[in-house]
């Protein structure tokens, strides 16, 4: 990956929660939750399963939406604006997730570059009502290539497996040359190998101006480029910071609730259970 995608130019916030709270039936899901991403910073979220990540993530991305507040003020910003329309959100805020992948491959005859060239129209396909212009199927090829996945095109989505569905979603989060890509588990589904392909292009993303928010269980996925860790536990926010002071045994124990031991291998971290 050696182009350069649109990094957040300005100094608005990538993202700003003001003290939300999210309820899912009668249970309190976040509480009072409160989390500042700043412009450009590369940011791991990390939780156990249950921790309120999922519903992070749909908070972020608009699918639901904190409690209302009595004192009027807005809770939650993104860019800077508390109010969007899906579309248009998804412009700048790329989504990779094995949800996404899951409802895509359930059609079974999409094809690749139908794929990545529906996300120009919020859409899983292409729709009759869909004109697609010269420049859209050049951004998309562009988007395919850095992802390396121009090898795929002709293919339906269906039939590649994880770690190449994978980087096809990555192109169609692309075609917008998004601010920031959201990456919610990511890694999961993937053997060694295709794993550590889909880290070494999420790096080279970074390295050229993408910023990345990665939502994950694994200490291990954390690339070296994300440099600020937000430990989650039972919808609070529980710690935050720089991932050297954070990633500890003792932090990464309560955030568990079992006793867990940390090593670091150079620039990758990993964790155990004692």
């Amino acid at each position: 990956m050696n182009a350069t995608y649109s990094p957040m130019h300005d100094d608005e916030p990538l993202l700003e929660i003001d003290e939300a709270s999210v309820m899912r039936g009668d249970r309190l899901i976040l509480d009072r939750f409160s989390l500042r991403i700043g412009a450009g910073e590369h940011t791991a979220i990390l939780g156990a399963n249950g921790a309120g990540k999922s519903t992070l993530v749909r908070l972020i991305t608009r699918e639901l939406y904190p409690l209302a507040r009595g004192d009027g003020r807005a809770s939650m910003r993104v860019f800077g604006r508390d109010r969007w329309q899906v579309s248009e959100l998804r412009g700048l805020l790329g989504i990779v997730s094995p949800s996404l992948q899951q409802d895509c491959a359930a059609d079974a005859s999409l094809e690749v570059s139908e794929a990545v060239l529906s996300n120009f129209f919020a859409a899983q396909r292409l729709g009759l009502d869909h004109r697609v212009t010269p420049a859209m199927r050049e951004r998309a090829a562009e988007a395919l290539a850095h992802a390396g996945a121009s090898h795929l095109v002709g293919r339906s989505l269906a039939s590649l497996s994880t770690g190449e569905a994978r980087r096809v979603l990555i192109a169609r989060a692309l075609v917008h040359r998004p601010r920031a890509l959201l990456l919610d588990e990511p890694c999961a589904g993937l053997d060694m190998a295709s794993r550590r392909r889909f880290m070494e292009s999420l790096r080279g993303l970074a390295r050229h101006g993408t910023t990345l928010v990665l939502v994950t269980h694994h200490i291990d996925e954390i690339l070296p480029e994300i440099d600020r860790v937000v430990l989650l536990r039972d919808g609070q926010l529980l710690r935050q910071g720089d991932k050297a002071g954070v990633l500890t045994s003792a932090s990464l124990t309560e955030t568990f609730g079992m006793p867990v031991t940390v090593q670091r291998h150079g620039e990758y971290y990993s964790a155990s259970l004692d």
